[in-house]
């Protein structure tokens, strides 16, 4: 085996970039913010700054002890990771095994020039963790090792650094396939990211005022709101806090949307990898291997699916299905699809192809599972209704909303089922609040299973499963003939048996 010549010695193995030290601290401090509150505040202790200054001094030694204890290196076969100080661990990885690269740079780390290198094995076992991390090395060094690591042309494991560049240059043959579009922030609000991030917000306040023994309706302006809904019609309540809810909402997902995906680019690069590059205040590199994609997948959740809108995401080995195979942002509905043809190389995406619809009788599945449950609610209010324990009112107003929507729930879920086999591709599209279309290369799949339950079988519908080593790993056809999921199984074997 040989080892890359390195300035920290003839074996090859490297420190991490000691700017690090400055670094690791100030993330190790921002982990026990609330334990340094509640060291500040709680309490009539005189000696309370001592245990300010003692957390202070613990994370500094942690960091420094990290940056003193972690090595790397890079071999034409192998990439190693050695760490720890009472409990050592060396972690090596077959390069053959490495399926993407994710350089991550923080304001903090940017400010210092660093990033975060994360390699990622595609390794989802129980027990075993897929991903070696480097944090942090230089933001030149994090470009070479990912040019290093990504070189299947070469057996050298210093090659690469020659025609890795910096870490902002790019390489001559890129060839850009989407960048970003200010016009798709009208997608971010129908996203509900702003939502999720408001109660987080709250939730880690209300858990940070608990910390120090401080309770959140002790504050003047909480209590004042709280006195004012309490003073007012239920109905105006709810208005109110929908309102509040639309208008914060909106504004929050705007700015998230903002922060993740500003500088947005997807490119081809020489080196036969995809690549995103995104982020206002993180930035965020990507690179996938285009010899492990698998085919992509268009989601459309309910509400970005009402704007036209849709979300575009690599199915590759390696990539899960996660954050990591993003490939696209919220953005119009052609726009998704229009992408998922470049990173196939396709000239028409096949994610738009006509797809054959599933039989009446998935159908009636459908309107059973959404329709029954909002039975029951309805006939539960009205039980309560009966004995005096609510008024009339709920379970006729659940009646009037949850029976519509219910029926045009199981419809839409209906509507939404449908397949298409094309010469290179199985199509798979599902789902009504988040409508999901994949377009699976054929020769990626390595497995099919036909399964039924007992109501599947009343109705002889079968679910058709595709296994690829890819994505989630199994895709299903809902609610299909037997006949028809037996008989696709025989012509996917034969595709792949060429």
């Amino acid at each position: 085996m040989t080892s890359e010549s390195h300035p920290d010695g003839g074996d090859g193995w490297a420190r991490l970039d000691p700017r690090m030290l400055a670094v690791a601290p100030a993330q190790e401090v921002v982990k026990f913010v609330p334990l340094l509150v509640v060291a500040l505040f709680a309490g009539n202790s005189d000696n309370r700054h001592w245990w300010v200054l003692g957390a202070l001094g613990g994370v500094i030694t942690i960091g420094v002890l990290r940056w003193l204890t972690t090595r790397y290196r890079i071999t034409t076969e192998r990439i190693e990771v050695r760490s720890g100080l009472l409990f050592r661990q060396h972690r090596s990885v077959p390069r053959d095994r490495v399926r993407t690269v994710d350089v991550t740079a923080k304001p903090l780390h940017r400010a210092f020039g660093l990033s975060v290198l994360q390699v990622g094995t595609g390794q989802h076992e129980p027990g075993k963790d897929g991903e070696l991390t480097l944090n942090a090395v230089s933001s030149a060094e994090s470009e070479r090792l990912r040019a290093t690591l990504l070189d299947r042309s070469t057996a050298s494991p210093g090659s690469a650094s020659d025609t890795a560049g910096s870490a902002t240059a790019e390489p001559p043959g890129t060839s850009e396939l989407a960048r970003i579009s200010w016009a798709w922030l009208r997608f971010a609000p129908l996203t509900l990211l702003g939502v999720a991030a408001i109660g987080a917000l709250f939730g880690g306040a209300w858990q940070v005022f608990g910390e120090i023994g401080v309770g959140v309706d002790d504050a003047g302006a909480v209590r004042g709101l709280i006195d004012w809904f309490t003073d007012r019609s239920i109905g105006l309540v709810i208005v109110a806090a929908v309102g509040f809810l639309l208008v914060a909402g909106s504004l929050g997902a705007l700015a998230l949307y903002v922060e993740a995906w500003w500088g947005y680019r997807l490119t081809r690069q020489p080196d036969g990898t995809l690549r995103v590059n995104r982020g206002l205040l993180t930035r965020r590199s990507v690179s996938l291997e285009e010899r492990r994609l698998r085919g992509v997948e268009v989601v459309e959740p309910l509400l970005l699916r009402a704007g036209r809108g849709a979300r575009c995401s690599a199915v590759a080995t390696g990539s899960g299905s996660g954050d990591r195979a993003s490939l696209l942002p919220p953005a119009p509905r052609a726009d998704a699809h229009r992408v998922a043809a470049a990173v196939l190389r396709e000239d028409t995406p096949p994610s738009t192809a006509p797809l054959r619809r599933h039989p009446a009788a998935a159908l009636r599945r459908r309107l059973v599972r959404t329709v029954v449950p909002a039975a029951v609610v309805v006939a539960a209010l009205a039980v309560a209704d009966g004995a005096d324990a609510l008024p009339t009112w709920p379970w006729v107003t659940a009646a009037a909303v949850l029976g519509p929507a219910a029926v045009l729930l199981g419809v839409d879920r209906y509507r939404s089922l449908g397949h298409a086999v094309l010469d290179e591709y199985l199509v798979v599209r599902s789902g009504s609040l988040l409508r999901r279309t994949v377009a699976l290369r054929r020769s990626g799949i390595i497995g099919w299973r036909v399964s039924q339950s007992v109501f599947q079988r009343a109705s002889d519908l079968a679910t058709a499963t595709a296994i690829t080593a890819a994505g989630v790993g199994a895709y299903d056809l809902l609610d299909i003939e037997l006949d028809r999921a037996m008989d696709l199984g025989e012509r996917l074997a034969v595709h792949n048996d060429r």
